[in-house]
């Protein structure tokens, strides 16, 4: 903490500047951090045990009901929502057969939703790849602001090298623990997000086939 204090009150506008936009970023990190693990925890939760009651309804307003009480992310929802949704008449849409409908509203939704999963995943990534180079460049300044300050006063000793240099070094230090959270929870949020689109499309692929089934004219009798 000394040595943030001596950095701070040493430091020029550039190097002040640098500070407050690693802990900018370190923030915005940390707020995404939390708020995706949460998200992303009961989106989990909510795929698992939305598919289950799904499954278990007598026929697809059952299923539904029975879906938006489990589904508080939203996850299943969209999908069960745009296959109930009329075809308007007289469209390209209306055209297609029932297979081609049903493809691409649950396509759509799909990505609506995983587009809402993956919310923050730039940041992070962002701020995983930039902050250790703002470090450097912070440590860089104090480095060439240290040297300058030495010289002019003429004399060069060990002592008034290593100080200044030391607490130059505080900014990459500063950086890679900005870096270092964010990439370890922009990889483990990936892993997540994939394994939720995974169980998404099945569970698509799934809900296309029954309702296919639905429209055969055995089903109907």
């Amino acid at each position: 903490m000394a040595g943030w204090t001596h950095f701070w009150e040493q430091g020029d506008a550039v190097g002040r500047a640098v500070a407050i936009m690693l802990l900018l970023m370190s923030i915005g990190a940390w707020v995404v951090i939390f708020w995706k693990g949460w998200l992303i925890s009961r989106a989990r939760r909510d795929l698992a045990q939305g598919a289950r009651v799904f499954w278990q309804a007598a026929d697809l307003a059952q299923a539904r009901a029975a879906l938006g009480a489990v589904d508080r992310e939203a996850v299943l929802l969209p999908l069960v929502d745009a296959v109930s949704e009329p075809v308007g008449t007289g469209t390209l849409e209306g055209r297609a057969d029932r297979g081609a409908q049903l493809t691409r509203r649950l396509r759509d939704s799909l990505h609506a939703v995983l587009a809402r999963l993956q919310a923050g995943q730039v940041l992070l990534a962002s701020v995983g790849a930039v902050s250790p180079f703002v470090g450097l460049f912070g440590t860089v300044w104090g480095i060439y602001h240290a040297m300058m300050s030495i010289s002019s006063e003429g004399a060069v000793s060990i002592d008034k090298v290593a100080g200044p240099v030391g607490e130059a070094l505080i900014m990459t230090a500063a950086g890679l623990a900005v870096a270092i959270p964010a990439v370890l929870a922009y990889n483990l949020f990936g892993k997540y997000i994939s394994a939720c689109e995974a169980d998404l499309e099945g569970f698509a692929h799934d809900l296309r086939e029954a309702l296919l089934a639905d429209d055969t004219p055995a089903s109907r009798g």
